[in-house]
This record gives C-alpha cells, sequence and structure tokens, in this order.
C-alpha cells in the first residue's frame, strides 16, 4: 500500500497521512464503545496530559492494556487505530474552528469512509466544549521559539576610544527580554541599525503584500 495518495481536504492539506488513509479499514469489527474508550484516553493524554491522572487513577498504558485485553479486535490493529484516531484529531485541532467549518469536517471523514457514528464522536471533540482546552494544551506542546517581551534601546555617543582622542561616533544599544526570562543586549552602529529598520519594513510590506492575495484569503 503506498504511504499516501493526493487529495485536497479543509484540515488534510494535499497529502492523505497514512495512518488515516487506513483508518476506515481498522475500525472495521470496532464498536462504537471501545472507539469512545480509545477516544477518551487518547485526548486525555495526548492533548490534555493532567486529565490521565483522573482517568479512573490509571495511567495511558494501563487503559491502553485493559481497552485490547477486553476488545474481540486484534492488539495490531488497535494500535493502528489509535494512530489514526491520533493523526486525525492532532490535525484537524491544527486548524483554527474559524477556517475549519464542522460540515465541510464531517464530509472529509465520510469522504476517507469512517462510519458516521465514529464522524459524530470525532465532531464532538473537535467542535465541543472542551476545544478552547485543547487548544491551550497543544499550544504548550507543541515545538516553539521563545517571543519577545520587553525591548529596552537607547543612544550612545563615544566621545573618544583608545586610537582616537575624539571620536563622536553615536551607537544603539539594545536590549530584548524573551518569554523563556532570557536577556540579550547587542550594541550596533547607526548605520546596521538604519540596515535593520529598513529589512524590518521590508518584510512587513512583504508580509501585506502576501495576505492581499486571494489564494491565502479564508472562504466562509
Amino acid at each position: 500500500m503506498s504511504a499516501s495518495h493526493t487529495k485536497d481536504s479543509s484540515f488534510l492539506g494535499g497529502r492523505i497521512p497514512a495512518e488515516i488513509d487506513s483508518l476506515s479499514k481498522n475500525l472495521k469489527d470496532v464498536d462504537q464503545e471501545t472507539f469512545r474508550r480509545i477516544l477518551k484516553v487518547r485526548v486525555g493524554f495526548l492533548f490534555c496530559p493532567a486529565v490521565v491522572s483522573a482517568l479512573e487513577g490509571k495511567d495511558c498504558r494501563e487503559l491502553m492494556k485493559s481497552i485490547a485485553e477486553s476488545s474481540l479486535v486484534p492488539q495490531e490493529r488497535l494500535s493502528h487505530v489509535v494512530a489514526g484516531m491520533y493523526r486525525v484529531l492532532s490535525e484537524a485541532i491544527r486548524v483554527p474552528t474559524s477556517s475549519l467549518k464542522q460540515e465541510a469536517f464531517r464530509e472529509d471523514l465520510r469522504e476517507l469512509r469512517i462510519p458516521e457514528d465514529f464522524i459524530t464522536d470525532f465532531s464532538s471533540v473537535v467542535f465541543g466544549n472542551r476545544r478552547a482546552a485543547l487548544d491551550a494544551a497543544t499550544s504548550r506542546n507543541d515545538p516553539h521559539l521563545s517571543t519577545l517581551e520587553d525591548f529596552k534601546w537607547r543612544v550612545d555617543v563615544a566621545i573618544s576610544t583608545s586610537s582616537l582622542a575624539r571620536a563622536l561616533q553615536p551607537s544603539v544599544l539594545m536590549q530584548m527580554k524573551l518569554s523563556d526570562g532570557s536577556f540579550h543586549r547587542f550594541e550596533v552602529p547607526v548605520s546596521k541599525f538604519q540596515e535593520l529598520r529598513y529589512n524590518v519594513a521590508l518584510i512587513l510590506k512583504e508580509m501585506n503584500d502576501l495576505e492581499k492575495r486571494n489564494i491565502l484569503k479564508i472562504q466562509d
């Protein structure tokens, strides 16, 4: 079987991951009770790790082992089901609800031959009351760079240096505080500061021009 095939989808993009592509096949003979138990574990463990401790006082591995032991579905197939469910949820949660409409999401799953009852369960997670908590947990867990929290600057003028008795060369001193608590200080001559200003303005203009393109506009 090929790893994936090409298809336009509102939440999967142009290529369907292999885990999702094979999900409908692996869902055969999986009853809705088993599906919902797996869904509960996946949501709790992958998106809100703190929820796991509240689930019957067991961790994810114990819960999955209990599901596998009580199910008639072979464990290998269950592992594929878990992988496919995780990929569906993670891909859907990454798309803002303002861009992903519930009916479009359900239609995508129908085209993937997911049973209607399971589509309803997926939708209840992606568009349900816990969506805000899932978004927050996903944002915390995703790799990301530190952000700028504070920025200070001042202009200094060097009256003299070790080599020149009279320099009068201005320079810009800058200090950045990042969200990880670190501080970065650096000094640049005015010419470099002007170059920095120019490049920042150029990037902002290019971003503005890019946002005006029709292909990037959200269509309701």
